[in-house]
């Protein structure tokens, strides 16, 4: 057996991983403000001297999955302000388009167990321009570029170090490291590296008095003596070197102006020591902090390798086949992963992929949330809430989140959110199906979803509404897995299932505003797709409509039911739970065909498109014809059912043909049920064929939805021509955006006016795929509208693919359309192979725009490099 996949079989291995944080300061849970400012409470200023509650951040941290022992390297070039402990970028309040991260780095390679990882980080040789940074994107607004690292010209002339962080595991509990730092520049510059090892601080709060500590064996080894922690040393090959100790301890005069007590060693007091040569280390060389310290200087155009061993031994040679064992774990790494990409054609395909895989795993964190006692304060520090005005998730006393999540990106959103989660779970079935198998299950477990049934949205406000897509994902991976695995794993889905029953109860009940299977809520998923914003409470009882809150919840219904029709080849039982979500989905079906007694569905005949309508107070509505991905949302209610499936489930089938001539209103509304496909094939769909092509003829214009790199989330023929909506003499305008956010309406960088966003461009393809296993050859469109040239829907699947890839993938001219055009990045022998997987991208270039590491639902791609596992 592959030697990862053995691996994988005991769970030991992943005791220990990438789960340190690349941002704590300025979350949600570190937040004990009076006023809910949680961006300025801790934050990038005070982060080197701030002991945090909840979690740990450094660069290309690890840690144990309890997070009880933390390792990270840090650096200075004898320029900056500060040793570089942790990543540098903006608050969201700082930032042009909201929280921004200022630094270049890549993740390069990873495995499931974390057995080797890799990973490289650019240092510039001057110094940071932190100020610069700050004070340039302060004065830029929000329909001007942001102003990067790379804009401030520290990069000119090579002035930097690559510096390469290796991880390869020796057993599970035994961590070798090895950092390469390469001089890109003409010239010889110094570095200090300093590998630190500390203890997450949890004995200040007032629940636990254990304190572990740390304290020097000799100058070439560094003691671990915690009670729970089996790893006992960390080793340094480069001999007689400096120790240095101190405490992970809020430095309270520093920030507060509070008494300085004696003898006592701050959390950044190897900062202090290092930078100034102050008295701030214990020379009795213990504590609960300690770095090895490195003096060198790396020739110009030379590399020099610094070896680490974290091990449960006491060894007289740590480093004895420590370049054996790299080799080998490589070598490890290089064969799963050419079996996960036996069918990927393509060097360049194949990079991408992997380090998409890469950054997926890489993404992985540590997540403690108690909202219990973070809304009250712990024992030796009481939090000053204002629960009046200024306290979030104060309907969440029941979270208890301490676990390793995959992050959406450990900088930018260093938060787990849910919809977001059920996307990384597709790829992460490919290389570790266990793993999105319990990610998805955790959600649901009693101390993360609500009891009214509700799951958790993400840290800043837990209640909020995201697209319910938990059973796409959860039955998207079930089946992956079989695949893969050659048997289903019945009891994954059945778990699932039950704690979803709860959830779809959960949106009926509290998302259906009148009872009349139109639903709604805001989805801030996608919050400033529309003309307004859509979580506003609007007067007078007037409501918004939601196409795709409606077609959401109609693609929910469908998921479970198919779940459930699964279930029901083992257990008969689940028979009767298909039938009601098939009648659930046809009742959201005719509501959406018409809203009531006089007024027009959420379908417009004229247009062939789906748009919102706005209810007025005095029973008047309104149509939004605004053409955006609200539009294109009622195509991933689309279920395909096998004749054979129903063949196997007679109580079903006799349901079934009471429903089709008892409700014939109702079952005219389902696609072609009683008319078998290709392959004796039943079609369910909101979308009949007639308003099918109608869509399809206005995603695949070019000039509307249709980009060189995907589906845009707006026609682009507001780019000139805005949408205006007036209501109450209320002007609202919405241009065609294909890049950033502009405006702050709606927070952050948030911007789903005309980028190409991967999971729904991902939920496309899927459903353009689901519809031609139904039609086959038999229906072809337009591709592109307008052009006379005809393709089936799997052609045209493949095509949004490829131009999906093609993002990443070098052109005819060696750019990757991601790096914008940037010459450095495209060709520069040290960059042109690496990627960063971008939050969205823009809708004209395919320029990475957002959170530049958001390798969770971007590395979709990752799934669409691969031939479709048939399903």
């Amino acid at each position: 057996m592959i030697a990862e996949r053995q691996r994988l079989q005991d769970s030991n291995w992943k005791d220990w991983g990438p789960y340190v944080s690349n941002r704590q300061w300025g979350n949600v849970r570190e937040d004990y403000s009076s006023n809910g400012d949680a961006w300025n409470f801790a934050s990038h200023n005070n982060a080197e001297s701030y002991a945090y509650r909840w979690g740990e951040e450094g660069i290309a941290g690890i840690s144990d999955k309890k997070q009880l022992l933390c390792f990270a390297l840090s650096f200075w070039n004898k320029k900056d302000k500060r040793i570089k402990e942790r990543f540098f970028g903006l608050s969201n309040p700082q930032g042009n388009h909201g929280e921004d991260i200022k630094e270049l780095f890549y993740y390069l390679d990873n495995t499931p167990t974390h057995s080797y990882m890799k990973m490289v980080y650019k240092y510039p040789i001057n110094a940071f321009p932190y100020d610069e940074i700050v004070i340039e994107n302060e004065k830029r607004s929000k329909k001007e570029p942001e102003y990067e690292l790379f804009d401030t010209g520290i990069f000119n002339n090579n002035e930097y170090f690559d510096i390469f962080i290796e991880y390869a595991k020796a057993d599970h509990n035994d961590i070798l490291i090895r950092a390469t730092v390469c001089n890109r520049s003409k010239r010889n510059a110094p570095i200090i590296i300093a590998p630190t090892i500390w203890f997450r601080n949890d004995w200040k709060w007032g629940y636990n008095k254990y304190k572990a500590q740390l304290n020097v064996s000799n100058k070439d080894c560094i003691n671990i003596n915690h009670e729970n922690i089996s790893l006992k040393k960390l080793y340094s090959r480069t001999p007689n070197i400096e120790t240095l100790f101190c405490e992970n301890e809020t430095n309270n005069p520093k920030l507060h102006n509070a008494p300085y007590p004696e003898n006592t060693y701050f959390k950044d007091g190897i900062n202090q020591y290092i930078i100034h040569g102050s008295p701030t280390i214990n020379p009795k060389k213990t504590g609960t902090k300690a770095s090895f310290l490195i003096d060198d200087i790396i020739e110009a155009g030379q590399s020099k390798t610094f070896d680490f061993r974290l091990s449960p031994d006491k060894l007289d040679d740590p480093f004895y086949q420590f370049d054996e064992i790299f080799e080998k774990r490589l070598h490890e790494a290089d064969e799963f992963y050419n079996e996960i990409q036996s069918d990927v054609i393509g060097n360049d395909e194949r990079n991408v992929q992997r380090q998409a895989f890469a950054g997926l795993l890489w993404n992985k964190q540590f997540y403690h949330y108690n909202v219990g006692k973070w809304l009250k304060g712990d024992p030796n520090f009481e939090a000053p809430r204002d629960f009046t005005h200024y306290v979030r998730n104060t309907e969440w006393n029941h979270l208890h989140n301490k676990d390793i999540i995959s992050m959406p990106d450990k900088w930018e959103y260093p938060w787990y959110a849910t919809w977001d989660l059920a996307f990384h779970c597709v790829p992460f079935a490919i290389i570790d199906a266990e793993f999105a198998k319990d990610q998805l299950l955790l959600l649901t477990k009693e101390w993360y979803m609500h009891p009214n049934g509700q799951l958790p949205a993400y840290e800043w406000n837990l209640s909020d509404v995201n697209p319910p897509v938990h059973a796409w994902a959860s039955f998207r991976v079930f089946k992956i897995d079989e695949k893969r695995n050659g048997k289903p794993d019945l009891l994954f889905l059945e778990k699932v299932f039950q704690k979803l029953l709860l959830n779809f109860t959960w949106w009926v009940n509290r998302k259906d505003k009148n009872g009349k299977n139109i639903f709604g809520g805001g989805f801030l998923g996608l919050d400033n797709i529309g003309a307004f914003d859509r979580n506003m409470v609007l007067k007078d009882g007037e409501h918004l409509e939601q196409a795709d809150g409606t077609s959401w919840m109609a693609m929910y219904a469908l998921n479970m039911m198919r779940i459930a029709m699964e279930l029901a080849q083992y257990f008969q039982v689940y028979e009767d739970m298909a039938i009601k979500f098939f009648e659930h989905y046809l009742y959201i079906a005719e509501a959406m065909e018409s809203l009531g007694e006089d007024t027009k569905g959420l379908w417009n005949e004229e247009d062939g498109f789906f748009y919102d309508v706005l209810q007025l107070g005095n029973g008047d509505s309104v149509s939004l014809k605004l053409r955006s991905i609200v539009g294109l949302i009622p195509m991933f209610a689309v279920e395909v059912i096998d004749h054979s499936l129903l063949e196997k489930m007679p109580n079903f089938m006799t349901r079934m043909d009471w429903i089709l001539k008892n409700k014939p209103d109702l079952t005219k509304l389902v696609s072609h049920w009683d008319e078998e496909g290709q392959g004796r094939k039943h079609l369910m769909s909101i979308l009949r064929k007639n308003r099918l092509t109608k869509v399809l003829a206005r995603m695949l214009d070019e000039k509307e939805f249709l980009s060189t790199y995907g589906i845009r989330a707006m026609s682009k023929v507001y780019e000139e021509t805005p949408f205006v909506f007036s209501v109450h003499g209320n002007e609202n305008i919405v241009y065609y955006t294909p890049a950033e956010s502009d405006s702050r309406m709606f927070g952050g960088n948030s911007n789903w006016r005309g980028p190409i966003w991967f999971p729904i461009n991902f939920l496309i393809v899927e459903s353009l795929q689901r519809f031609h296993y139904y039609y086959g050859n038999s229906l072809k469109v337009e591709f592109p509208t307008g052009s006379d040239d005809q393709k089936n829907l799997e052609e045209i699947a493949q095509n949004i693919s490829n131009r999906l890839c093609s993002i990443f993938l070098q052109d005819e001219n060696g750019e990757r359309p991601f790096n914008g055009g940037n010459e450095k990045f495209n060709h520069d022998e040290y960059f042109k192979d690496y990627m960063t997987f971008y939050e969205y991208f823009h809708g004209d270039n395919g320029r990475g725009l957002g959170a530049s590491h958001q390798t969770g639902w971007t590395a979709t791609v990752a799934k669409l490099m691969k031939p479709r596992l048939s399903i």
